[in-house]
């Protein structure tokens, strides 16, 4: 069984190609995607070749974690049918090509319990439940507050924004320099840095992976105050000590969601407690992926590209 996928078969060298897709074996689904996502946090830095060393990581490899489909063929082992339509965080199918993260393809086989059901009316929209979901992990556990500040209104920002009004906490202010991403905006402020004088934030999410704004989010807290790095940062960070020590600052890593993450998530959307509407600003055909692929690095405006996989056989 073979597929067209996405090959990324070194920094910035993307196009499509047809590959061999691994037997199906009884817990396994073959599932024809749809609609696939482009991350410009991770895959970017893939793409640039300037992701550090990371477990999986070589080339020549097929991206993409964020794709929805339709279940075509059920292993008897998975408690699926053909027809439901599923979130797929990517798949590891494809031979010697790594599946890194392995969603940008036309069709793909991966383990049943790696899928989540969603509703077939999300449409394009079902491809963003893993960002919804990191945004969630971001914000769930003990003693977590809810972000007071956000910085960076990209998809990210938008959706910590979101779940902290389905939360019940106090509007978020985000922050956001490029004034083409400061709209969209539903029941929360969104400033220029520069605008905002406050340095008594309890909890500040920074959703920008711009590690050079540590020194300054340390003022903006108060005492005691928490800083969440929810993006993904490839330089060494650094802080000058005594303004951090003056305010007790603590500083959190949020890492990639959870199966509960996604569990939950889902029941937020499902519940019209979480929108994803208003995030997808760009769409393209799967057969023009490269161009796709450099929009979504490229272009400030493009907060989400999604690939259309239909008309790719």
């Amino acid at each position: 069984m073979q597929t067209t996928a996405v090959i990324l078969q070194g920094p910035k060298d993307l196009g499509l190609a047809d590959v061999d897709l691994c037997a199906p074996e009884d817990d396994d689904l073959v599932i024809e995607i749809t609609h696939s996502g482009i991350s410009t946090g991770t895959e970017k830095l893939f793409w640039s070749g300037q992701m550090p060393p990371f477990p999986g990581m070589g080339y020549p490899l097929v991206p993409g974690y964020e794709s929805a489909g339709e279940v075509v063929e059920a292993g008897p082992a998975t408690g699926y049918k053909p027809g439901e339509r599923v979130f797929v965080p990517g798949a590891n199918c494809y031979g010697e090509i790594k599946g890194l993260f392995g969603g940008a393809a036309r069709r793909l086989v991966t383990k049943a319990d790696r899928v989540t059901r969603i509703d077939a009316a999300l449409g394009a929209e079902g491809a963003l439940l893993a960002l919804a979901a990191t945004a969630r992990h971001t914000m769930a556990g003990l003693d977590h507050a809810m972000p007071e500040l956000i910085v960076g209104h990209g998809v990210l920002g938008r959706l910590l924004a979101r779940l902290t009004l389905a939360a019940g906490a106090p509007s978020p202010t985000v922050w956001e320099v490029d004034a083409s991403r400061a709209g969209g905006a539903d029941g929360y402020p969104v400033i220029h840095p520069d605008d905002d004088p406050r340095r008594d934030y309890r909890a500040i999410y920074d959703a920008s992976g711009n590690g050079a704004l540590l020194n300054d989010l340390i003022t903006r807290i108060a005492k005691g105050g928490e800083i969440v790095l929810a993006g993904f940062y490839t330089d060494p960070l650094s802080f000058a000590f005594p303004p951090a020590f003056m305010k007790e600052a603590r500083l959190r890593v949020a890492a990639e969601w959870t199966r509960d993450d996604l569990t939950a998530t889902r029941a937020l959307i499902d519940a019209g407690a979480l929108s994803l509407s208003g995030l997808i600003t760009h769409t393209a055909k799967a057969a023009d992926a490269p161009d796709a692929y450099r929009t979504a690095f490229d272009d400030p405006a493009c907060l989400k590209m999604i690939l259309e996989w239909g008309a790719v056989q």
